[in-house]
């Protein structure tokens, strides 16, 4: 009998992408407008975050979990859709691009763990399982993320 492999999902911004950064960076490209993010190639531009691709392919890849990225969309820009898709071929390959799930819902998702910066906003407090707080003091970092699943699923 095969055993259950445990389904996790990854939000994007300023979780595997460095968000911050680039909306600072698009907004001095586009200084009068209220939300540069309407503007295309802030998505597919940003930068990942510190140690996010290892530490994702390292889920991706174990054989107890079942990964998926969960991204909410920008209404405020209609290319963050494409855009988001191309950064995943980009930094994570098509085998990742097949497990690529953008919607604003997250709550909709069953599964066992949530990876996202926002404690609520988009279904995350209604979650059926685990919402690990990335950049919280339990979790601030990849290291801590990567940790948390070692001791979890590897004991």
């Amino acid at each position: 009998m095969t055993e259950k492999k445990a389904i996790v999902y990854v939000d994007m911004d300023h979780v595997l992408c460095d968000y911050a950064a680039g909306f600072v960076s698009h907004k001095a490209k586009y200084p009068a407008l209220a939300f540069p993010q309407s503007k295309p190639g802030l998505y597919e531009n940003l930068d990942p975050i510190p140690d996010a691709i290892e530490s994702y392919t390292w889920l991706h890849e174990h054989p107890k979990l079942d990964v998926y990225i969960l991204t909410a969309p920008s209404i405020k820009n209609p290319h963050s859709y494409a855009e988001k898709r191309i950064w995943v071929e980009k930094y994570l390959g098509m085998a990742v691009v097949e497990n690529l799930i953008i919607s604003p819902h997250k709550h909709l998702n069953k599964g066992d763990y949530l990876i996202d910066d926002m404690p609520s906003g988009q279904g995350q407090n209604n979650f059926e399982g685990q919402l690990i707080l990335f950049g919280s003091e339990e979790f601030p970092d990849w290291s801590s993320v990567t940790r948390y699943f070692k001791c979890k699923i590897e004991s």
